[in-house]
């Protein structure tokens, strides 16, 4: 059940701001496709047990170091289930440099990047709603302006400030061949 032209699997790397909608919308996105995974990228954060530094406004090299290789490993986790068949949405907050970063070392073939960029009032009232809080030191202004700011545009930029996850999983699916692909 492929939504797209080609039969090869493809990956989407979905990224934004913390309380964006990406878990949602990647889970959702997922679920459309007759062999769909989806890749949380934070998961490879948690699994750092002890040692772990977390990246701050005030980070260090160390917290940078981690970064990237949470973000190698959830790119060849995707890598790898892509190439057993599989469509892949891996999911991760990536902003400035790093998203370059991130798709360069991602080799697979079709790869789509969608940036989902809700307003910043949109995405404190989403952050004000939800069980688990990702904001404490970083703001989302300071955040939002990370993304607006520093990071490349790559990829399909998606406002879904106005949307349901399931009107953005519909905008991603009947635009990401023509706008999203990399």
């Amino acid at each position: 059940m492929r939504t797209r032209k080609t039969d090869q699997p493809g990956i989407y790397l979905l990224t934004g701001v913390m309380a964006s909608g990406k878990s949602t919308v990647a889970q959702l996105l997922a679920e459309r496709f007759g062999r769909g995974v989806h890749v949380r990228g934070d998961a490879f954060r948690r699994m750092i047990v002890s040692g772990r530094e977390e990246m701050l406004p005030e980070h260090s090299e160390e917290a940078v170091a981690q970064l990237r290789l949470r973000y190698r490993i959830a790119a060849g986790a995707a890598e790898a289930y892509a190439q057993e068949g599989f469509d892949v949405v891996l999911q991760d907050v990536i902003l400035g440099a790093h998203l370059e970063e991130v798709v360069r070392s991602i080799r697979h073939r079709p790869l789509y990047v969608v940036v989902l960029v809700p307003d910043a009032s949109a995405v404190a009232n989403r952050e004000a709603a939800r069980g688990k809080k990702g904001y404490g030191l970083w703001t989302v202004e300071m955040l939002d302006d990370k993304l607006r700011r520093e990071t490349p545009r790559i990829g399909m930029w998606l406002d879904t400030t106005e949307q349901t996850p399931e009107e953005t999983v519909e905008a991603i699916l009947s635009r990401a061949e023509r706008e999203a692909r990399v």
